[in-house]
This record gives C-alpha cells, structure tokens and sequence, in this order.
C-alpha cells in the first residue's frame, strides 16, 4: 500500500470533500427536507443516485490527483462500507418497528444519527490508523534491540482479521435474536433516560415536549440516541474491514461518509424492497471473512484493491441475484 497519505500531497481534496458535504447536508436538511414527510420510493431512489454519483466524481477526482492504486483503494473502501451498512439498516428497520416510528418522522431520526456517525467514524479511523503505525511488530522488536523478522507483521491488523473471520461466520449463522430484542432496555435508550425524563407520548418530529409545565424528552429523542449506539457497534465491523483496504487516513474516512450520507436513502428502498435482500446475509458474512483472511495473510501476500473490489462487487450481486431469484416466503422477510 502507498505510504504517504492524500492530504499530504493534495490538501486540495479536503477543501473539496467538506464543502461538497457541507453543501449537501444543508440542502438536505434546509431545503428539501424542511419538514417533516413520507419518502416516496421515487425519491429515495433519486437521492440514492445523487449520493453515489457524488461518490464517483469524488473517486474520479482521486483518479487525476493521486492515481489508480488510490482510486481503487475507495472503491473498494466505499463498497465495503455500502455493503455492510446494509446489515445496519435491517436493524433500524426492527427499531423504528419496535419504537413506532412514523414514516414521516424516520428521515430526521437517520438524519441526526448520520451526524453522529460523522464524527464517530472520524474518531475511529483517525485513532485506529494511528495505532497500527505504531504496532508493527518489527518496529516493537526493535525498540528493545532484536533484529525485525521477514515478514512485518502487525499486531493490531491480524487481530482485527481473527475478528472478522469470527465475525463472518457468526453473520453467516445468525438468527432472529434481533426480531425479539427490547431496545427500551439498550444502551443508548438507558443513556437518555438517564439525563432526562422520557414522555410517553410522540410530539410530531420534536425531541422535546412540554406536559404539565415540564419539559419533556420524547421517545424520538430515544430512538436517535438507540440509533447511534446501534451504529456504533456495527463500526467495529465496518472500521477494522477498510482498513484491509487502506492506511490511509483520508481514503477510509471519505469513501466511509461517502456510504454513509446515502444510507438514508438506501434506509427507504430497503424498507420497501426487503425481499430483494433475503440472501444478502450470507454474501456479507463472506465479505467479511474474505476481508479478515486478507489481513491476516497481508504480511506474507497482499492481494491488491482491485482484486478485492472485483471479489466484493461479485459477491453482492450474487447475493442480490440469488435474493431475487429463490425469494423467501414474505412472511419470513417482514420485520
């Protein structure tokens, strides 16, 4: 992989990459999305495409400015973040079941959880890209005088693709515990209640309500905090996978907030269009274990971006074809 990070030889692209999101993110919220209302398939279809397009031009700015190799490298870091979110959304789906969300209201809960994750995923990356410079373990060796090994192996890097591989074959196997889970009982709802006093009652798109002269967070406010913690334990899926891809710092955490602005929209057609992933499961628990293989086997082989985004982009379509082609009976896709 390419040692020296975009920022440091295009700073540029960071100008660009906060305006473009800044930009979006206020037309979004300001603009096209001012109040509250049902995201019709039409729509969620064409803010899909906006994003992913932004995506590709963002890809194709990388191509001029820093070459192929770094081109490939946020393909293959979207894609994977695209994918995996996929798994995320199916649980917000039982959530917003779970808490009785309404249609119109779904938007501004995805919305504020996005900002979050914004930020998260920025601790994350930037932390965890830290940390593996410093764990390789010859440059450990040496800072207590024994000679480096052949092969440099880093300590963090093959942790992180054990978990994976552990982390495949439980999605593979994975049942409907989340279809019976309480999330009243989750962190991020205990956090809020915590700090506030809850209502029990909905108060249009508002976090806060009034009863009795008191002031009052609503069960929306729950379920955004419920949101943020459910995204932030599929990072530690997500986060570890890129960085098979990428060190570097700029690549992961664009081609990350890249996937994650158009989870949204993705959120809707997924709602609607349950059935068309039925078999997505299993071609994620294959990504994830082939991912976990690819770090544990890097000091000794490396498997190049763009082998790794032709096996990525394979998988999933086979998973969507498969989906389509042997449906599971509607009962068992409605949740």
């Amino acid at each position: 992989m390419n040692q020296h990070p975009i920022f440091s030889e295009h700073p540029g692209l960071i100008i660009v990459f906060a305006v473009a999101v800044v930009i979006m993110l206020l037309l979004d919220l300001g603009i096209f999305n001012k109040k509250s209302h049902v995201v019709t398939n039409k729509e969620a279809i064409t803010w899909s495409l906006v994003w992913i397009s932004l995506a590709m031009i963002f890809s194709g700015l990388i191509y001029h400015f820093a070459g192929a190799a770094k081109f490939y490298e946020f393909q293959s870091a979207y894609w994977i973040e695209k994918a995996l979110s996929v798994d995320n959304l199916f649980v917000f789906i039982l959530v917003f079941k779970f808490f009785d969300v309404q249609n119109e209201n779904k938007h501004k809960v995805l919305f504020w959880g996005i900002i979050g994750a914004l930020v998260l995923r920025a601790i994350f990356i930037f932390s965890g890209a830290f940390l593996i410079e410093l764990t390789y373990l010859n440059k450990l060796l040496s800072l207590v005088g024994v000679e480096g090994f052949k092969y440099d192996i880093n300590l963090i890097m093959t942790a992180f693709g054990l978990f994976l591989v552990y982390a495949g074959i439980k999605s593979w196997s994975a049942g409907d515990d989340d279809d019976e889970e309480d999330y009243n009982n989750t962190r991020g709802a205990r956090l809020i209640r915590k700090f506030f006093s809850v209502s029990d009652k909905y108060d249009g798109d508002k976090f806060f309500t009034y009863e009795n002269g008191k002031k009052l967070a609503t069960p929306l406010l729950v379920v955004v905090a419920v949101i943020e913690f459910t995204d932030l334990l599929f990072a530690v899926d997500s986060i570890p996978a890129i960085f098979a891809i990428s060190n570097d710092p700029f690549i992961l955490y664009t081609s990350n907030i890249f996937a994650i602005l158009g989870l949204r929209a993705l959120f809707f057609l997924l709602d609607n269009f349950i059935h068309l992933f039925s078999k997505l499961q299993y071609g994620l628990a294959i990504i994830l274990s082939f991912i976990g293989v690819k770090m544990i086997i890097a000091p000794f082989y490396h498997i190049d971006s763009i082998y790794s985004l032709i096996v990525i982009g394979g998988i999933l379509v086979i998973s969507v074809l498969l989906s389509i082609l042997l449906p599971e009976p509607k009962e068992a896709t409605e949740v």
